[in-house]
């Protein structure tokens, strides 16, 4: 699928998605990634949604963003609620959604000048 994007020059936007990729600035990944509006990390972890630790989710927590958003891969697949424990005391929003959500409410809080990052999970 394709989004249509605001004027947001100057910071990362999702501007496709698919079966097992995404695109980001026209740039295609197939990998685990983080997004966040001024860089992208890649690798950040190889586990799947079935296979997520708590410690994969910890160093979530040290990006700097106010929202977190963890896409889950093709379908939602919630994390055990005391992994976010985390999240909410340090002030840190975790919002789980399948990928493509995901990538759409990036853009979007990206676009407004959030704090945000999206954590990807691919099958």
């Amino acid at each position: 699928m394709k989004l249509q994007l605001a004027n947001t020059a100057g910071i990362n936007q999702f501007t496709a998605h698919g079966e097992g990729y995404v695109a980001v600035n026209n740039e295609r990944h197939s990998g685990n990634l983080i997004v966040l509006p001024a860089s992208i990390i890649t690798g950040w972890t190889s586990a799947t949604a079935a296979t997520l630790t708590p410690g994969d989710l910890q160093g979530l927590l040290g990006l700097g963003a106010g929202i977190v958003l963890l896409g889950t891969g093709s379908r939602l697949r919630l994390p055990p609620p005391q992994w976010l424990k985390p999240f909410a005391q340090a002030g840190i929003g975790l919002e789980v959604m399948d990928l493509p959500a995901a990538c759409r409410t990036y853009n979007i809080l990206a676009s407004e000048g959030r704090p945000v990052a999206a954590a990807l999970l691919f099958d």
